[in-house]
C-alpha cells in the first residue's frame, strides 16, 4: 500500500490512509498466543479523537473541547506528542482555533509536518507540535477532518445534513485553497474517503466521486459513477466508505442519538445495510441486510481485509457483528461468522499478516477492547479500558505489540502482556 501524500509511518492519518482500510503500513500484528493477555494503560483526555505516528517512537494525540458548544461559544482543539508507552504528554501544541464543534482529523504530510482540521480551521504543525501557519475555511460550520491525495493537495468538507456540500482543496506548503470550492449535487455527512487523486463523497442519498484535474487545476465530478443508496426505501444516510481498489463499502442508517453509546441510539425504524458499490460501474452494485433487526444504525465505516478478502459489517444499535468473504468481483457473498450481541461502534485495526482484528465491545456499562481473528471470530483477548463511553472514534497500531483506542474523555494504550 503506497504512503501516496502521507508520511511513510505505520499509522500516518485515520483508519490508516485515505482509502479508509484501517490496516496499518508495514510491521507485524499482536500475534496472541496461548496463554498471553491484554493489558492497558490509561489516561484522561478531554475528548481524544485519534491518534497517529511519525518517525519510529513519535506518537501525536488530537484532542478537542466540547463544554464551550453548548453555550453557543467556538470551541478549539490540540495536538499532543505523548510517550509511546505512558501516554504522558511530552510536547503540546497551543490551543488551536475552531469554531464549531465535531470531531476533526490529524495526518502526517509526507512532508513531515501535521496538518489537523477541527471546527472551520486548517492548521500546520511541526514535529514539535508548534503552530506554522492556519487557514480558516470558507464555511461557519464544522469540517469533518479531510484526505491527502497522492500529489500531496489537502481536500476537506464541510458537514452538512441538510445544503449541498463543498469541497475545499488546499496546497499544504502555502496553506491556501488552490481553487475555487467545488459544490456537491447533495448534503454530505460521511468522511470524505480518496483513491489516488480521486475523491468519494457518500452524500445524504447517493455516493459520487470527483477527480483532481492537473490541467484545470481543480476537483472535476465522475458523471458516469454514481448510485443513489437510498432510492424509494426509508433508510437515512451512509457514513464512511472503504476502497478496496476493486469495490467501495459502505453502510447506511447513519442518523442517530448518540450521546455516550450507540446502543439503542438507531432512529430509522428500518434495519442498516452493507452496500457495495462497483468502482469500475457503479451500476454493479449490492444492499445486504446486516442484523435484519429494526432500528438497526452505525456512525462509523465497515472493515475490509483485501488480503483475505473479508468484509466485516455491523449494527452497533442492535449490538450484532457479522462477517462475509467475498469473490474477486465481490458478486458472492459467503457467510462466515455472526455475534449477537456484540456492541462494536468504533472505527477499527485489522493486520494483514495475522487476520487479527482490533474492535470495541460495550457491557456492563463501559467499554472492552477485544482481539477477533477476522476468519473465524475466535476471541483472542479482552481487556476493559475503563471508560464509560462507548467509543466511536479511531484507533492506531502502536509501535510494538499495542494499539492505542481513543473513546472520546479517555485514551488507552493496550498492549501484549
Amino acid at each position: 500500500m503506497s504512503a501516496g501524500g502521507y508520511f511513510d509511518s505505520p499509522w500516518p492519518a485515520e483508519d490508516g490512509g485515505a482509502q479508509r482500510l484501517q490496516t496499518p503500513r508495514g510491521g507485524a500484528g499482536l500475534r496472541l498466543r496461548r496463554g498471553e493477555t491484554l493489558g492497558c494503560v490509561t489516561r484522561t483526555t478531554w475528548l481524544s479523537t485519534m491518534t497517529v505516528l511519525g518517525e519510529p517512537g513519535e506518537v501525536y494525540l488530537l484532542t478537542h473541547s466540547a463544554l464551550r458548544s453548548h453555550l453557543g461559544l467556538p470551541t478549539t482543539a490540540c495536538v499532543e506528542r505523548i510517550d509511546p508507552r505512558t501516554l504522558a504528554t511530552q510536547a503540546r501544541s497551543p490551543r488551536l482555533s475552531g469554531g464549531p464543534m465535531w470531531p476533526g482529523g490529524m495526518a502526517v504530510h509526507r512532508n513531515g509536518d501535521l496538518y489537523v482540521v477541527y471546527g472551520r480551521y486548517l492548521h500546520r504543525l511541526n514535529v514539535e507540535c508548534e503552530l506554522r501557519a492556519s487557514l480558516k475555511l470558507p464555511l461557519g460550520e464544522p469540517y469533518n477532518s479531510f484526505v491527502v491525495l497522492d500529489n500531496g493537495l489537502i481536500v476537506t468538507k464541510n458537514l452538512s445534513e441538510t445544503t449541498p456540500a463543498r469541497l475545499s482543496v488546499i496546497e499544504p506548503e502555502s496553506c491556501t485553497a488552490c481553487c475555487v470550492d467545488t459544490v456537491c449535487p447533495e448534503p454530505s455527512v460521511a468522511r470524505l474517503s480518496a483513491l489516488g487523486n480521486t475523491v468519494y463523497v457518500v452524500g445524504v442519498r447517493s455516493i459520487f466521486r470527483y477527480h483532481w484535474n492537473q490541467e484545470l487545476q481543480r476537483l472535476v465530478l465522475d458523471t458516469g459513477w454514481r448510485f443513489d443508496y437510498v432510492g424509494t426505501s426509508a433508510q437515512s444516510f451512509g457514513w464512511d466508505v472503504v476502497l478496496d481498489g476493486v469495490n467501495a463499502w459502505f453502510m447506511d442508517n447513519g442518523k442517530h442519538r448518540y450521546r455516550y453509546k450507540m446502543l439503542g441510539a438507531g432512529v430509522s425504524k428500518s434495519a442498516n445495510r452493507l452496500i457495495r458499490v462497483s468502482l469500475q460501474d457503479a451500476a454493479d452494485h449490492a444492499l445486504l441486510p446486516i442484523s435484519a433487526l429494526a432500528g438497526g444504525s452505525v456512525t462509523n465505516p465497515p472493515l475490509v481485509d483485501v488480503r483475505r478478502s473479508i468484509v466485516l459489517a455491523y449494527d452497533s444499535a442492535n449490538a450484532y457483528v457479522r462477517a462475509w468473504r467475498f469473490d474477486a468481483d465481490a458478486r458472492s457473498m459467503q457467510p462466515l461468522w455472526e455475534k449477537g450481541g456484540f456492541a462494536c461502534a468504533s472505527h477499527m485495526i485489522v493486520y494483514p499478516d495475522s487476520g487479527e482484528v482490533v474492535i470495541n465491545d460495550y457491557r456492563r456499562w463501559g467499554e472492552e477492547v477485544v482481539v477477533l481473528a477476522l476468519e473465524s471470530g475466535l476471541e483472542l483477548g479482552r481487556v476493559r479500558t475503563g471508560g464509560i463511553m462507548q467509543g466511536v472514534v479511531f484507533p492506531s497500531v502502536g509501535w510494538g505489540r499495542d494499539v492505542y483506542w481513543s473513546s472520546m474523555g479517555r485514551l488507552a494504550r493496550v498492549f501484549v502482556q
